[in-house]
């Protein structure tokens, strides 16, 4: 049978201009993509360029791209196989009549549907409405004024000195990281330090990655094609389960894992004290290394955040983090705190001079402690709002997570699942995703992943109220 090529010329079959309807891009591109669908020119079985292809041919970010592809995966609209293309799926046009068909079902007769994502549940997204721009801004203009000449020629490939030490000295009162300057690369974000090591854990022999199931899948992906295979295992409340670390590792040769052990994403768990003390005898036993995604670290509104595993085993301990969920994406600056003896490659594009030397300010200020400041209770008072909301209007519906970061998980009840209730609801302006979208290979229960990061506190009960009435149809 001969296999179906990939299609060609995406600049003129993905217009993201007005034809594609306003708001974010991500919306833009997933109205063109199911346009493209609908109308024909991506036939079924058609393979979809890899994200980073898209992106670059459309001029956005890659999480643009991926964001809009997993949500059409979980409308079955696409189809995403590990190790094959993403793809139009066979029944796609199915999936489109349904999301059409299920939203219509819960919406009042003679209404007009309201604007899309007018209710932002989705998790990742911080609250852009308190990006801190005019401390920002006052950054950037402390560090074009006040570096040197000779300085303006070039970046260090590792980073700016300025912007590593002030890095290591937040890492070390803020994580309780043994953080030294010489040991800290600053990078675009988590994705571009999951880049570097992994690129230079190909290099050194790995071909195996253990990852935790379900969990954010760029920082997979990134793995996947730096050439390493990624090996799920599964999380519970505690966390990452260290005893199948240790089993598959055995089986696979892994000697390398990513985890999140401040707040996993997407199941909220924190990883326990006995796992993280077994989680480092493993990788001692192994000479491996752990790379720590200090995911929603900064946010924990039950008690003071617990230190990074890197103060546990700073020579296996790789930490990487940034400004992307904490402020926003767009200012694209992060770091890593590397073991010492982990030599890297010198970064192809380091972010500019200027953004690294106003990350500098920025931390050394105390502006970005302050904002972490403000945050914490805002996210407080959204969450605690959000599951007061959600009692009241759903009573008897399980929440899991723990009191920290931007999201908690909504499992749905017996007879709902949640692709036809990610597609109802967006109908409705309310944004959801589900658990679903960030499996490896278990079958998660039927779930959402609300996020609240983003979700104006004026709509808190008002989307409440959405995803209720969704329910109540997806039950008839």
């Amino acid at each position: 049978m001969q296999k179906t090529r990939p299609i060609l010329g995406w600049e003129t079959l993905i217009d993201l201009g007005p034809s594609s309807g306003q708001g974010p891009l991500r919306d833009r591109l997933e109205a063109a993509l199911r346009g493209a669908i609908e109308d024909g020119r991506l036939a079924a079985s058609s393979a979809l360029p890899p994200s980073r292809t898209l992106a670059e041919t459309l001029g956005v970010s890659r999480w643009v791209v991926t964001e809009a592809y997993g949500q059409l995966v979980a409308e079955g609209v696409l189809d995403a196989r590990t190790g094959s293309a993403t793809r139009v799926a066979e029944n796609s046009t199915a999936g489109l009549r349904a999301a059409a068909t299920v939203g219509r079902e819960v919406e009042a007769p003679g209404t007009a549907p309201e604007p899309r994502t007018r209710y932002d549940l989705r998790p990742g997204i911080p609250d852009l409405r308190a990006v801190p721009r005019a401390r920002w801004a006052s950054a950037l203009r402390a560090a074009l004024s006040e570096l040197p000449d000779r300085d303006l020629a070039t970046a260090p490939a590792a980073g700016h000195p300025s912007a590593r030490e002030a890095v290591a000295a937040y890492l070390a009162r803020s994580r309780h990281a043994a953080a030294d300057p010489a040991h800290v690369t600053i990078t675009h974000g988590a994705t571009d330090a999951m880049d570097l090591l992994t690129r230079e854990l190909h290099r050194r022999g790995h071909r195996a990655l253990l990852v935790e199931d379900p969990s954010w899948s760029r920082l997979r992906v990134q793995a996947e094609e730096n050439g390493l295979r990624t090996i799920p295992v599964p999380v519970d409340a505690d966390g990452i389960d260290t005893n199948r670390v240790v089993e598959l590792a055995a089986q696979t040769g892994a000697r390398a894992a990513l985890v999140t052990p401040a707040h996993q994403f997407p199941l909220g768990a924190a990883l326990s004290p006995a796992r993280r003390e077994q989680l480092v005898s493993w990788a001692r036993a192994v000479d491996g290394l752990l790379i720590e995604d200090d995911y929603d670290a900064e946010f924990r509104y039950d008690r003071r955040p617990v230190p990074a595993l890197q103060r546990l085993a700073p020579d296996r301990v790789a930490l990487i983090g940034s400004l992307s969920k904490s402020v926003s994406p767009a200012l694209g600056v992060g770091w890593m705190l590397r073991p010492p003896q982990l030599a890297l490659a010198p970064a192809a594009g380091p972010p500019s001079l200027v953004d690294q030397a106003a990350l500098a300010h920025f931390l050394t200020r105390g502006d970005f402690e302050r904002h972490l400041r403000a945050g914490r209770t805002r996210f407080r008072r959204r969450r605690q709002r959000l599951l007061d909301a959600l009692a009241r209007e759903l009573p008897g519906l399980q929440l899991s997570g723990i009191a920290a970061g931007m999201h908690l998980v909504l499992h749905l009840p017996a007879g709902c699942t949640a692709a036809a209730v990610v597609s109802a609801a967006a109908d409705l302006g309310t944004a959801l995703t589900p658990l679903q979208r960030y499996a490896v290979a278990a079958e998660p229960s039927e779930a959402l992943v609300l996020g609240y990061g983003n979700l104006d506190d004026a709509l808190v009960e008002e989307a409440a109220a959405r995803l209720a009435l969704v329910l109540r149809a997806a039950r008839v």
